[in-house]
């Protein structure tokens, strides 16, 4: 997460901790509604475009795949347990867009260099 004086926003590191603890308790409230899912996929836009610097495109892309993989995979592998399964569920609202976004970002970030 990006600190003011590193390049990120405040708003966006806010957006980041607002949105993880959202997807922790949307999780554990049940079934994610469709509104749910998409306050998380606003949050995890905002996060994207706000909360990342230059300094950490690397790092936050290589573990936002990380995670991205690990909660479609153990969601399926932990299905037994549902309240894990919503709330990996619910991270990845978040973080597919936020993953997506800096990776585009980064992208046309190169194309200019």
């Amino acid at each position: 997460m990006a600190s003011k004086k590193s390049g990120g926003s405040a708003f966006g590191g806010w957006a980041f901790l607002i949105g993880v603890i959202l997807a922790v308790i949307f999780g554990l409230l049940g079934s994610l509604s469709t509104t749910m899912v998409w306050v998380l996929v606003v949050i995890g836009l905002i996060v994207g475009f706000l909360n990342i610097s230059d300094t950490e495109v690397n790092a936050f892309l290589m573990s936002g795949a990380i995670l991205i993989i690990a909660s479609a995979f153990g969601g399926g592998a932990l299905s037994v347990i549902p309240i894990i399964d919503r709330i990996l569920m619910a991270l990845m609202a978040i973080f597919v867009p936020a993953v997506i976004v800096v990776a585009v970002k980064h992208v046309f970030s190169m194309a200019r260099n």
